[in-house]
Formats: structure tokens, sequence, C-alpha cells
């Protein structure tokens, strides 16, 4: 059974069905700059209309990168608080998942 709201990606093959901010935090905490360098949050469906991404940067901390396309919105921020970045991405997917099941 695939995720109801939305599913979390790492780039090491890692997958969790509707993440937590805590499952949100562990992910981004396994982040490393050589075989896991990104998590992308989208929607189990084909064709997704929203995602989030967190990559890390060469330099230290995270790039975010929020896109929804119904809203027009496409954001790119820095982060080195991972408490922060999860939630926040939770807040946000949230707000996603609430309006996609409005009718």
């Amino acid at each position: 059974m695939g995720a109801r709201y939305y599913g979390a990606d790492s780039e090491n093959g890692d997958r969790i069905d509707d993440p937590s901010e805590d499952a949100l935090f562990m992910m981004i905490s396994d982040l490393n700059d050589s075989d896991n360098t990104f998590v992308v949050v989208q929607p189990d469906e084909d064709d997704p209309v929203w995602f989030a991404s967190v990559a890390v940067l060469d330099e230290g901390g995270y790039e975010v990168v929020r896109c929804d396309t119904t809203r027009n919105e496409h954001e790119v921020t820095t982060s080195t608080s991972i408490n922060d970045l999860a939630r926040d991405l939770t807040i946000w997917m949230a707000a996603r998942s609430i309006s996609s099941r409005q009718p």
C-alpha cells in the first residue's frame, strides 16, 4: 500500500510514507556529502503538483527547494537547523495535503 498523502525518498533509497516531523528529522540527519545528498518529498501519485527537496550544501548546511505548481510557488532557501527544516517542511506539506482534500 503506498503513502496516503506523500512520501519521502532519499538518494540512498530510503523511503518513508507519510513521514512525521521526527521521520523527516532522521532522514535529513542521515544526509551526507558523498552518497546520500538529498531527500525529496512529494505526493504519492503520477505527475505530482508539488514537491520539496533538501540537499546538502558543500559549504555546510542545507538547501531547501519548495515548489507548488498549483500556487505558482517556487522558493529556494538555506538552513543549518535540522529541527527548523523538519518542522517547516511538515507544516508546508500539511497545508498541501489539506488543500488537496478540500472540494
